[in-house]
């Protein structure tokens, strides 16, 4: 950030460091990165809390996301307004959700949401689908989706309703320990 200097009261930090797992010399480092990717319209001073949000474009070229097959997806679930537009407490929650501090309870409501395409509070076959094309980048034939999703839900859908519930999918990760290892980035 050089010689400039954002300006937070210490109200507003100790508010994010109560909401976050983040430092305040973290929240700075972030804010920093959120006004570097639009200089022009994120103000240094946050002391009157602008009303500020960031495109979904430009979320999704930060080179923590960038390669990431649910880029899109990430960053809708982390938008209040759900068009993947970022305010900055948008951006600190997505950070901070997906820090290596977070509890897994917390991330699995998140992948929840990610996987959650038609955002119906349930993961259907058509989301299953979608979340295996995007992990396989389409590499696997119609016929080895249709099975896998029907072996999925199968395996996890405890009621029977052909859909998974959060209980399912909750239970369904948790016999897989390292699945949520893989939703951090650093900052």
């Amino acid at each position: 950030m050089g010689n400039k200097q954002t300006i937070f009261t210490d109200e507003q930090l100790d508010a994010y460091q109560d909401c976050t797992f983040f430092t305040r010399k973290e929240i700075l480092r972030l804010h920093g990165r959120y006004h570097e990717m639009a200089p022009n319209i994120v103000p240094m001073d946050y002391t009157q809390d602008p009303d500020v949000k960031l495109p979904i474009q430009l979320i999704i070229n930060m080179p923590e996301l960038k390669e990431n097959p649910f880029k899109e997806r990430i960053v809708e679930a982390f938008s209040e307004d759900g068009e993947g537009n970022l305010s900055f407490n948008d951006f600190v929650d997505m950070f901070s959700v997906l820090s290596e501090m977070a509890p897994r309870e917390l991330k699995a409501i998140y992948a929840f949401k990610i996987y959650d395409f038609n955002t119906d509070n349930f993961i259907c076959k058509s989301d299953l689908e979608k979340t295996l094309n995007k992990l396989t980048r389409e590499e696997l034939t119609a016929e080895e989706i249709t099975l896998v999703c029907e072996k999925v839900i199968e395996e996890a859908d405890m009621d029977g309703d052909g859909k998974l519930a959060f209980a399912d999918f909750e239970n369904m990760i948790s016999k897989a320990p390292d699945f949520l290892s893989t939703f951090h980035i650093r900052i």
